[in-house]
């Protein structure tokens, strides 16, 4: 939304170490984030939340009907897939790891996928984003990833590696990436989930205070 231009109010809900679901609850039906409210109107689940504002904002998705087939295509392969990225490469902004056993197979897998289909998408549509020329809903699912890719070091062919540079170059990914730096908290759960992965060498985050 913010890359497109779509206006919105963002509202943070911070995680507590002893768990604070029903807080969660209060305004989204399942308890977990994302959630978007447009007035009365409630929408939960990221997937259903970009199909929500496609229906309002028409240069969410491509404009290209098999541009737009296929982007919808990799939207929801991310949503549903990619398990040993998300598990073994835990979302982090700031830290920098060098991973245990980076080549293990399922990991390995997961990679040579985002190699094949964003290989796909840039060759099929002109590029430098997945459905064409232009960011659109399918490369906003694939931007935790870009962050991921830097977090760990995760090794991907040349053209993945020139899209991850694009991603991480947009206004909204800095600005998102700034404000990640200098959150005054952290998750130890999440933490936890880092440190089996590997061993953090690099830590941007700006200092917690007592």
């Amino acid at each position: 939304m913010t890359e497109l231009g779509i206006p919105f109010e963002e509202k943070l809900q911070v995680f507590s170490d002893d768990g604070n679901w029903d807080e969660f609850r209060k305004f989204s039906p399942t308890g977990l984030v994302p959630c978007l409210a447009d007035g009365d109107t409630v929408v939960w689940e990221s997937l259903a939340i970009v199909e929500y504002l496609g229906e309002k904002h028409a240069h969410l998705w491509p404009e290209d009907p098999s541009a737009r087939s296929w982007a919808r295509s990799a939207t929801c392969e991310m949503h549903a897939g990619f398990s040993a990225l998300r598990n073994r490469c835990s979302m982090t902004c700031g830290q920098r790891i060098k991973m245990h056993k980076p080549e293990e197979d399922d990991l390995r897998r997961d990679l040579d996928r985002l190699d094949e289909l964003w290989g796909q998408g840039i060759e099929k549509f002109g590029g430098p984003f997945l459905a064409g020329d232009r960011f659109t809903a399918v490369d906003a699912f694939y931007c935790p990833v870009a962050f991921r890719v830097q977090s760990f070091g995760l090794k991907l062919n040349p053209i993945s590696m020139d899209y991850v540079k694009k991603l991480l170059s947009l206004d909204a990914m800095q600005f998102w990436y700034e404000q990640a730096l200098v959150e005054p908290w952290r998750e130890i759960a999440h933490e936890e989930e880092i440190a089996k992965s590997g061993e953090v060498y690099a830590d941007f985050r700006k200092p917690l205070t007592s």
